[in-house]
């Protein structure tokens, strides 16, 4: 395995090793789930804090008006402690990463001859919006990555500075690749982007929970992030925040929690041109949720108590072997320094029959997902040697290395 120097900095692990947490959550026995890229199982305690909320509708007249207003300043709380964000009312909640996307997008001003700069097979939450600026002139770069399979996070890294000049308006990408867990270097990149003035805008859904985030480090423009993945929450619910560059935008809906003053129903119909302070303006209309807030926060608390540090920690023991073994018998891998150890792909080897592949993992009861030419393999503290053992029994039996002995 080559390590490639000058790649990001990785913040050590915490003291305290981070031990399994498996029991926290309720997962098949036979079921090795590997699979937190594509949706995250509830733990107990996320499933408990969402059922007491259902009956709390059993009888509406419990529900009064501080409900509307205090669970969403404790979620934006917990999620500015997540990101290190300083000010909590730089925290929107929103119900997908396209919509937080939008919002950002159509508070950007950009004109025929600039460019964004995404990357290669970006994720379409985070494309298809920027493809509208097409109309008006603006280029869309689509960085890609060498065909090398060694350097290739280096490489990568290293044409998307080249990509950004001073034409571009807007640098957007996630902090890993959500394929195989490429990391960019958010330090350099946004090093860049601000040297030419241009919206550095993250999509952490991959990484923000298990992989160290700073707002005070990376400086992001925006931070948008889907719940239901690393966060550990509930599908339909995500969490943003937007910095000075989008103080007094227009958000994408009218709604009345948007609205200063909003707190007193007394005085509702009398209309405020004014909205909540910060990126509250952005926050989706019904944001209140009375069931998927709780859900998240209990999520979020989770998170908060591990660690995200203590969670790479975790998921790099965990793949140790995996991580050894699967060059030799020819799958391609990213080096260490150039990918998460929450989430890596595994590029399938010349010769590797993908249908034997799938077979093999099924016959196991593996849970993995194929994204591009990569198995996506992403592990979390509720995954124990087993899980890893009966993957790589599975690569082991589909390897054409392996049956060539």
């Amino acid at each position: 395995m080559i390590v490639t120097p000058g790649g990001p900095t990785m913040p050590a692990p915490q003291s305290g090793k981070l031990s399994c947490q498996k029991p926290l959550f309720s997962l098949p026995d036979d079921l090795h789930y590997l699979n937190c890229a594509y949706m995250a199982p509830y733990s107990r305690e996320v499933e408990v804090a969402g059922t007491a909320a259902i009956r709390r509708f059993r009888n509406p007249a419990e529900v009064h008006t501080e409900h509307f207003f205090d669970a969403s300043t404790e979620l934006r709380t917990l999620f500015a402690r997540l990101v290190g964000a300083e000010d909590l009312q730089r925290i929107a909640i929103i119900p997908s990463v396209s919509y937080g996307i939008a919002a950002v997008a159509n508070n950007l001003e950009l004109q025929a001859g600039q460019n964004i700069v995404l990357t290669h097979q970006q994720f379409p939450s985070n494309v298809y919006v920027w493809r509208r600026f097409e109309a008006r002139g603006v280029d869309l770069r689509f960085v890609e990555p060498p065909t090398t399979r060694q350097r290739r996070g280096e490489g990568w890294n290293e044409r998307i500075l080249e990509a950004i000049d001073e034409a571009t308006a807007v640098v957007t990408l996630g902090h890993v690749h959500w394929t195989d867990g490429t990391r960019f270097d958010l330090d350099e990149i946004g090093r860049r982007a601000r040297q030419v003035g241009a919206a550095l805008i993250v999509d952490g859904t991959q990484s923000v929970g298990a992989l160290p985030f700073d707002i005070g480090r990376y400086r992001p423009d925006a931070l948008v992030c889907a719940g239901y993945k690393w966060l550990l929450g509930p599908y339909g619910l995500g969490l943003a925040y937007y910095g000075p560059r989008f103080d007094g935008g227009t958000p994408l809906e009218e709604s009345w929690v948007g609205r200063l003053g909003s707190e007193d129903f007394s005085r509702l119909v009398d209309y405020q041109d004014d909205y909540q302070p910060g990126a509250l303006r952005y926050d989706v209309g019904e944001r209140s949720s009375f069931v998927l807030l709780p859900m998240l926060k209990q999520a979020l608390e989770h998170l908060l108590a591990w660690g995200a540090e203590a969670i790479q920690a975790y998921c790099r023991v965990l793949t140790r072997e995996l991580v050894a073994e699967a060059p030799t018998l020819g799958y391609g891998l990213e080096a260490d320094t150039w990918r998460g150890d929450h989430l890596f792909g595994l590029r399938l080897p010349d010769g590797l029959d993908p249908h034997s592949l799938r077979r093999s993992l099924a016959d196991r009861n593996v849970a993995v997902s194929v994204r591009g030419d990569a198995v996506r393999i992403s592990p979390h503290v509720y995954n124990d040697a087993a899980d890893l053992t009966a993957l790589l029994q599975a690569l082991q039996q589909a390897s054409p290395m392996r049956q060539h002995r």
